[in-house]
């Protein structure tokens, strides 16, 4: 689990985030959204360590980040896998090398171990005979897989990914979703997805954590939104008309 508690941070003397508490669950997939602005990519980095918040305290299963001493900050990275927004494949390196690159970073794995371990991983994102290839030669959404293969390669505890389904086309969002939903479940880990796509939301979303204009507005899970009484969440989940249909169907209208 990972606890958000009291967590202030600012930009050039302007408050992103007001006094944010919050917690993210073990073994579920616990999304953050929120319209652009409304600092859900500050609180997702302030978590990760990429921006330090001013106030307020981030704990790893009890253990503060922003206390910690450089020696346990190191150990946390090791438990922690990234999913980035664009990918960020080595395109250089073939789909094994890139799976491979956090082990030979970060563990003490025998080169015979390693291969294994990345041959596990892309075999788990259902891309086995492609370790030889090149991200060039892959779609989108093939290289979304090996990116998760990467994230997961040395069995975090914790997990963050950042618009895991941008650029992809709808069908191929859905295969991401259900892979990360099923593997945070397979390995209970703590998953944390910052989104805007609004299938993953009423998809995955097991808790989640609702931004507006850097304040907390709403927690829940996806089957409570369409019965908020929060304005702010309806407008932004149900912006469209198609959403607007699944909100009044899901609500008997």
């Amino acid at each position: 689990m990972i606890e958000v508690k009291n967590v202030v941070k600012s930009f050039d003397g302007k408050t992103i985030l007001h006094n944010i508490t919050c917690e993210f669950h073990k073994g579920k997939t616990n999304l953050i959204i929120g319209q652009s602005g409304s600092g859900k990519t500050v609180l997702m980095k302030s978590i990760v360590g990429l921006v330090t918040p001013e106030k307020g305290q981030i704990l790893f299963d009890g253990r503060d980040r922003l206390t910690m001493p450089d020696k346990e900050i190191r150990n946390l990275r090791k438990e922690i896998g990234m999913l980035f927004q664009g990918s960020a494949l080595f395109d250089g390196e073939t789909v094994m090398g890139n799976v491979m690159f956090p082990l030979q970073m970060f563990s003490t794995m025998t080169p015979a171990e390693i291969r294994e371990r990345a041959e596990f991983c892309i075999e788990r994102v259902n891309l086995k005979g492609a370790g030889n290839k090149f991200p060039s030669e892959l779609s989108g959404g093939m290289q979304k897989r090996v990116a998760i293969a990467r994230a997961i390669a040395l069995n975090p505890k914790y997990l963050f990914c950042d618009e895991p389904n941008s650029g992809l086309d709808p069908r191929t969002s859905i295969l991401i979703d259900e892979l990360l939903s099923d593997i945070t479940h397979e390995y209970n880990m703590t998953t944390i997805i910052n989104t805007h796509d609004m299938n993953s939301v009423l998809g995955i979303g097991e808790n989640i954590i609702f931004l507006n204009k850097g304040h907390k507005e709403w927690v829940g899970k996806s089957s409570e939104i369409a019965g908020s009484t929060n304005e702010a969440l309806t407008n932004f989940v149900f912006a469209t008309n198609l959403f607007r249909k699944v909100r009044d169907y899901m609500n008997g209208k």
